[in-house]
């Protein structure tokens, strides 16, 4: 008896398990109808290959240009104004009076020394032209020499021509006025420099070159007044 319930049992556990098969076969999908090809699972898709992209290409970098340097510009030199040409003489040191291009003569004296009428320079100056035969000079003579002991701030410089050398000692003789420097000049080279063209003729020099000619004869008066003119400040 209970083996009969026992297979009994048994028999209707195998048709519970028959009946969930079926109901689990039905459930599954089957291909579809007309389709031939075999249900193979298909192969997983391979994700989309993007082609390579290539790094971005830098332009050629040229090296950096430096400007041109320029060569330094000197500033420009403005030409020194050229001194006003004067005749040659010798060089004077600094501090020395200027030189009056009046003055720039050489001489000889009447004792045969040479003269430079630079020599003068800075200093008031009485030029006294005559002649051994003239007599305006001879009248002349005595004031002259009387000025020139007088006035020591003045040069006196006598200046004989128009005649041989013999006659102008013999006249510095006579005259007494062998104290004051003559030049003998026969040819008139210093006539010629400051302008005279007769005797007895004076000419009264100021330091800056500067000068006054006068004619003579003056006499001691007139000589003296030209005399304080000429140191006159």
């Amino acid at each position: 008896m209970s083996n009969r319930r026992t297979t009994a049992a048994a028999m209707a556990m195998l048709a519970l398990l028959a009946a969930a098969c079926g109901t689990a076969a039905r459930d599954e999908p089957g291909p579809a109808a007309g389709d031939t090809t075999a249900s193979a699972a298909s192969p997983p898709a391979s994700p989309p290959v993007s082609p390579p992209v290539s790094p971005p290409v830098s332009p050629p970098v040229s090296p950096p240009v430096s400007p041109p340097v320029s060569p330094p510009v000197s500033p420009p030199v403005s030409p020194s104004a050229s001194p006003s040409a004067s005749p040659p003489g010798p060089e004077r040191s600094a501090g020395e009076a200027p030189v009056p291009a009046a003055l720039r003569f050489t001489a000889q004296t009447l004792d045969g020394k040479a003269f430079q009428g630079q020599s003068l320079a800075g200093r008031p100056v009485a030029f006294w032209f005559w002649a051994p035969w003239c007599p305006k000079c001879l009248s002349d003579a005595p004031a002259v020499k009387a000025a020139a002991a007088r006035q020591g701030d003045v040069a006196f410089v006598g200046v004989a021509g128009l005649d041989t050398q013999a006659a102008m000692r013999a006249f510095v003789k006579r005259t007494g006025t062998g104290d004051l420097v003559h030049l003998a000049d026969a040819k008139g080279a210093v006539w010629t420099k400051l302008g005279v063209s007769e005797q007895s003729t004076f000419v009264f020099m100021k330091p800056d070159g500067s000068a006054e000619k006068v004619s003579g004869p003056l006499g001691r008066d007139k000589l003296e007044e030209h005399l304080r003119a000429l140191v006159a400040r």
